[in-house]
Formats: structure tokens, sequence, C-alpha cells
């Protein structure tokens, strides 16, 4: 297998070619009559169900990109800012490199901390001051 055979995401990740489906579509915009002729538009499909990314990333990547996953668990990148078919399949795999990339650390857990006994302070009089303010709001009575 050559190396061109893979897409690499990261150290660990890589995306093998026969996972991805390319079809080539009329891209709209400028170029005058050869976006009539050419197909240099690219559409990129990729099933992330079916991938052989590991189970985690591919959680992560179905929670963060579901909206843009297909029924079937297909995303679907569509590039078309070149004018030439080689550029616009890089630019849709770089897409797709970058999207997984993105995913492919775990998010940092939270550590838990105490506000400083300033910071609850300044907060409390911060309250204190507002609520002043909205208790001058009283009602106007009509004693004079």
């Amino acid at each position: 297998m050559s190396l061109r055979a893979h897409i690499f995401v990261t150290e660990t990740i890589q995306i093998p070619e026969w996972e991805l489906q390319e079809s080539f579509i009329r891209a709209s915009g400028p170029g005058g009559q050869n976006v009539n002729k050419v197909s240099t538009a690219v559409q990129l499909r990729w099933n992330v169900v079916a991938s052989s990314i590991p189970a985690a990333v591919k959680a992560r990547f179905r929670k963060r990109y579901g909206a843009r996953l297909t029924q079937e668990g297909e995303l679907i990148i569509e590039a078309k800012d070149h004018r030439s078919q080689g550029l616009n399949r890089e630019a849709a795999r770089k897409r797709l490199a970058t999207m997984v990339r993105s995913v492919a650390d775990p998010p940092r857990k939270r550590i838990k901390t105490r506000p400083t006994r300033a910071s609850v302070r300044r907060r409390l009089e911060g309250k204190k001051q507002r609520g002043a303010v909205k208790a001058l709001r009283g009602k106007v009575t009509g004693e004079d």
C-alpha cells in the first residue's frame, strides 16, 4: 500500500482512500464558458459510521458534526472554490482532515475552582447596589 492511499489526520489516525467516494459536479460562479462544460467541483462522501477511525473519535465527530451527517451517517463535503478539479479535490480532503483533527483529542476535564473571597464580596456588593437602585423606584404617591 502506498503512502497516498491514506489521508493523514494525525500520527495515529488515517482515513483510507477506499472509504471515500468522490463525484465531480459542475460548479457555479465565475469561469466563463468553462463552468458550463467542465465538472470541476468535487463532492466528497465519507461514511462516518462505517469508517475505521477509533470509536471515541467517531463518537465525538458524530456529536459535533451530527447536523451535517445524512440519515445513513455519511458526511458530504462540497468543494468548488477553485477552477481546477485537482485543487478542489485537495481542498475537500483538507477540510475533512481538519474536521476529524478537531475532534481527535478528547476535551480536557474541567477542574472545579472556588471563587476568591474578594470576588464573592464584589459580587454581593454589586447586588446590594443594584437592589438599592431598584428600591428607589417605588410608586409615586400623590401626597403634596
